[in-house]
């Protein structure tokens, strides 16, 4: 079996579980017990904080560890919205309409039940934001602006740094869902003031994640406790998870430029190779400003899912897209944002290629048109 869909999940790095195993079995006190065995579970997760703070750019203050990048997400979207609205009266959001649904739920949340307005900045037919346009949209009551660094359902790229630029000169922070980003893009220097990750994406296990958030920024915390992660997430904190998702992230960026290379010249001649044999096929999202592990078709005609189940007879696991909207019957309001209509959206197939990409899949190629010519047969 041939597993095509990295971007919804990963498998735990032997890397990984080898440096978590001993938090999970000797080394497995509480961080907040002031013993022996707590204060050595506090000074692995110290470690893991600074390991985390360093790949990213920022302070090991800044790193708040989450059960994943849903967490992360909704902490930054609410914490750092409702913290603005206290302090400063904020009432307004600015986003996309190609959001992942923990952003776009959360924005939906802010604006039902704290009564904020929301502005979607629309995108082109390819995914892609003018970050001139998102700087346009910033109103003087704006709290937050929040974008994804990368679409997990098409792969495209936004420009961060320049949205950053613009964004920022009027004060207002950003926060960057970079949870497909991380191993792919750098994640320091992109101007960010919050950034979210999940492990899961990287090799580390799922339920693992983190929120980075300047300290300068206010963020009113979702949970509340014993008040852990310098009262911002009360919990007693997964020292395992923490070390584990320091580790990938440590392998991932030192990994990740000769990853990208390597995977994207593949990825570009596996979508040439599609697109000639494939009459119906579309690659979906930016075809230069896209993550390099990702291709993305819509094939008219066709249904999506009954390409999918055709090519994991012929031994190829891949998806329709999000794993996070797997079952719905609704076409992806990512591919309908960009201007794809509601019948060809649902007609797509997402093939996410893993990092460590060592091998020739010309034959995946030849089974995707195969299942394509099957099923439209």
């Amino acid at each position: 079996m041939r597993y095509l869909d990295h971007a919804a999940t990963t498998p735990v790095r032997r890397e990984v579980l080898d440096a978590m195993l001993p938090h999970l079995t000797r080394w497995f006190g509480n961080p907040s017990s002031h013993h022996t065995v707590g204060e050595a579970a506090a000074s692995a997760l110290a470690e893991a904080r600074a390991r985390v703070a360093h790949v990213l750019g920022m302070r090991p203050g800044d790193i708040v560890f989450t059960s994943g990048g849903t967490e992360a997400n909704n902490l930054a979207v609410k914490g750092i919205a409702v913290a603005a609205q206290q302090h400063r009266g904020a009432r307004h959001l600015v986003t996309s309409p190609i959001e992942h649904e923990s952003v776009l739920e959360s924005v939906g949340y802010l604006r039902r039940v704290h009564g904020f307005d929301v502005t979607f900045v629309p995108v082109d037919g390819e995914g892609r934001l003018d970050p001139d346009a998102v700087a346009a949209a910033v109103r003087d009551d704006t709290a937050l602006v929040s974008v994804g660094y990368a679409n997990n359902e098409i792969g495209t790229v936004q420009d961060a740094t320049a949205i950053a630029a613009g964004v920022q000169g009027r004060g207002i922070p950003l926060h960057l869902d970079a949870v497909q980003a991380a191993g792919w893009l750098p994640l320091a220097g992109t101007g960010a003031d919050a950034i979210s990750l999940a492990g899961h994406k990287l090799g580390a296990p799922k339920g693992t994640g983190v929120l980075a958030v300047r300290g300068r920024i206010p963020l009113e915390p979702l949970l509340h406790g014993g008040g852990q992660e310098r009262g911002r997430r009360s919990g007693t904190e997964d020292v395992a998870g923490a070390v584990a998702f320091a580790t990938a992230l440590d392998l991932a960026e030192a990994e990740r430029a000769a990853s990208a290379e390597r995977v994207g010249a593949f990825v570009r001649a596996f979508v040439a190779r599609v697109l000639a044999t494939v009459p119906t096929a579309r690659l979906t999202g930016d075809p230069v400003h896209r993550l390099p592990g990702t291709a993305s078709f819509t094939f008219a005609g066709t249904s999506g899912e009954a390409v999918l189940l055709q090519l994991e007879r012929l031994g190829i696991v891949s998806s329709s897209g999000s794993a996070c909207a797997a079952g719905s019957d609704e076409p992806s309001h990512v591919l309908v944002a960009c201007g794809i209509a509601p019948e060809v959206a649902q007609t797509t197939v997402r093939f996410t290629f893993p990092h460590d990409l060592a091998q020739s899949l010309d034959d995946v190629a030849t089974a995707v048109a195969a299942s394509v010519a099957a099923v439209a047969s």
